[in-house]
C-alpha cells in the first residue's frame, strides 16, 4: 500500500504529538502526583440536618489552620453567621499565613467554586463534598465565583476571602 508523502509526514507529526501528550500525562502522574479530586464524602442534600452544612462556618483548628464549611445553593454561597449577614455575600475573614481547608457542598445544581489568585477551582456537585486546601500568603480581599452556570440568578454568586 502507497502512502503519499505528506500524509505520512501528517500521521508522523499526530503520532509524535500524542506521544508528548501521554507523556506528559504519565509525568503528572507518576513525578508530580497530580490526582483528579474525588468526593470528600457524599450527603444526601434533602437530608442533611446532621452533617456541618446544616449550620456552616469558619472553624479555627489552632497553629494558624482553619476549616470554611460553606453550602452552594441557587445564587448564593452560605459560610455561616461569622461571615456575614444572611441573603449577603459571605466574607471568610482569616490571618495572614492561614492554611485553610474548604469543605463545599451544593444543596440543588452543579455550581462553582473559584477563589481568584489562588489554585482553587472546584466543581460543586449535589450529594458530593468537594475539599481544597490553600495558604494565604498575601494579604488582602480575594473573590470566590460561582464559574459554573447554574440559573438566572448566577452572576451574583459570590463572595470574598479577606487576608488581614
Amino acid at each position: 500500500m502507497h502512502i503519499d508523502r505528506y500524509e505520512r509526514a501528517w500521521l508522523t507529526a499526530v503520532g509524535i504529538a500524542l506521544g508528548a501528550f501521554a507523556a506528559a500525562m504519565a509525568a503528572g502522574f507518576i513525578l508530580f502526583g497530580i490526582r483528579l479530586p474525588s468526593p470528600v464524602a457524599r450527603i444526601n442534600p434533602n437530608t442533611f440536618a446532621g452533617t456541618p452544612y446544616a449550620n456552616p462556618g469558619i472553624k479555627s483548628l489552632g497553629g494558624g489552620r482553619y476549616e470554611v464549611f460553606m453550602t452552594a445553593k441557587m445564587w448564593s454561597f452560605d459560610a455561616g453567621r461569622d461571615s456575614g449577614p444572611v441573603g449577603v455575600p459571605p466574607r471568610v475573614k482569616i490571618p495572614r499565613g492561614s492554611e485553610v481547608t474548604f469543605y463545599v457542598t451544593s444543596l440543588d445544581v452543579d455550581h462553582g467554586f473559584y477563589i481568584e489568585g489562588h489554585a482553587i477551582n472546584l466543581e460543586v456537585i449535589p450529594g458530593q463534598v468537594a475539599r481544597a486546601t490553600v495558604t494565604f500568603m498575601q494579604a488582602g480581599e480575594f473573590n470566590i465565583i460561582c464559574n459554573q452556570y447554574c440559573g438566572v440568578g448566577h452572576q451574583v454568586m459570590y463572595g470574598s476571602v479577606v487576608v488581614q
